[in-house]
């Protein structure tokens, strides 16, 4: 059993989710925020996104704060620490970290060391979210189990400030990145913002155990790893999970959606972070899991 850790007067909290669509200041209970393509078009203060030099150099700069803060004592609990390093989905993770301090098992975050280059998902700067920048990057690390395998990270920033983490997932086993469809100046296209809004209400009301499934006109896959995971899960201490980040994604080169976002709990009773890679065929109704990640 794990205890429910309370973020209430965690100054690193603050930020776009739980939300409500298309809000532009958090509300402490979400509906479906708003997903990056969604953006209106932004004021030429913001125009200015960066290059796929820029954010693969923003992501080295990121693994390097992000292993030297793991070498300090109990970063979890220091919330300037966590601020700086993570928002979103992967700022609960970090939280949950007291949890594991409470019950006396090793931490669940890792040092980082990239293999190879990472490829970079880069949307028009046009296209930014109104809250920030953002890019996804693939990058091949160890896992929690020491195995060497791609993950999946979405990354924000505002202006002149460093990016911070927002989401992360490995791939699975026996599955690889969908390729982007893009621009002729190599940005990758807009998903469908309809999907993407469905498909995570879907992953919201599978995993509350709603009884709603293919209500939002989308299922998971008979195969997918969440329905063999959900019945181990739980049993345990299991919190509610009351939405999710901000959905990172792009069109793919057939017509298809990739989304990559985190299911968190309220704020105040943070247990469990749960990070998916999904990818929709075009005019499919069927959601296919590339990549996931249960944290508690």
């Amino acid at each position: 059993m794990a205890l429910v850790v309370s973020l209430s007067g965690c100054g690193a909290v603050p930020g776009p989710l739980p939300r409500a669509a298309d809000a532009p200041t958090p509300a402490p209970v979400a509906s479906p925020p708003a997903s990056p393509g969604t953006a209106p078009t932004p004021s030429a203060a913001v125009t200015n996104g960066p290059t796929v030099v820029q954010a693969r150099q923003a992501m080295r700069e990121w693994v390097h704060r992000y292993n030297t803060t793991l070498r300090t004592r109990k970063w979890w609990n220091q919330n300037d620490l966590l601020d700086a390093l993570f928002v979103e989905a992967a700022l609960h993770e970090g939280v949950v970290e007291r949890n594991h301090e409470i019950f006396g098992s090793k931490p669940g975050h890792r040092p980082i060391k990239v293999t190879g280059t990472p490829t970079i998902y880069l949307p028009r700067p046009e296209r930014q979210q109104p809250i920030g920048e953002w890019f996804i990057a693939q990058a091949t690390y160890k896992d929690a189990k020491g195995h060497a395998r791609p993950h999946l990270l979405a990354f924000l920033g505002t202006a002149g400030q460093p990016f911070k983490l927002a989401v992360a997932t490995p791939i699975h086993w026996g599955e690889r990145m969908p390729k982007p469809r893009l621009d002729a100046d190599g940005y990758i296209a807009d998903m469908d913002t309809d999907v993407a809004r469905a498909v995570a209400q879907e992953y919201l009301n599978f995993w509350n155990n709603e009884k709603k499934e293919g209500a939002s006109g989308y299922r998971l896959a008979k195969d997918s790893y969440s329905r063999k995971a959900f019945p181990a899960v739980y049993k345990g201490a299991y919190v509610e999970f009351a939405g999710h980040g901000s959905i990172f994604g792009f069109r793919t080169a057939d017509g298809g959606s990739f989304f990559l976002f985190g299911l968190v709990n309220n704020p105040k009773h943070v247990n469990q972070v749960l990070s998916e890679a999904l990818l929709v065929p075009d005019g499919g109704r069927t959601i296919r899991e590339l990549g996931g990640n249960w944290f508690s």
